[in-house]
């Protein structure tokens, strides 16, 4: 179950995201699912076109399944192989 406590070390493909921040502010409130991850980038699919947004530079806002609640989450948390990220061992953030 995913908890706004550990969904840093989740699977984030599948998930209802936003753009809650970002230093390019032409992208701010952008919304849609991520199909993709990658090391430095979170792939969106936005009403049907897919876009690439870089991690470290960005705050995302994420819909948690369970409760629907909206959890934000710096993007440099996330800068990680998704692989690698779910195994890492996080202070509480």
């Amino acid at each position: 179950m995913i908890t706004p406590e550990n969904i840093v070390r989740h699977e984030l493909i599948g998930l209802k995201v936003r753009i809650a921040d970002s230093s390019d502010k032409e992208i701010l409130g952008i919304e849609g699912r991520v199909i993709d991850e990658t090391r430095n980038t979170i792939t969106i699919d936005t009403e049907g076109n897919d876009r690439d947004f870089v991690k470290d530079q960005c705050v995302f806002s994420f819909m948690l399944p369970d409760s629907k609640k909206w959890v934000s989450v710096k993007g440099s948390l996330l800068v990680a192989r998704p692989e690698d990220r779910i195994k890492k061992k996080l202070d509480k953030w």
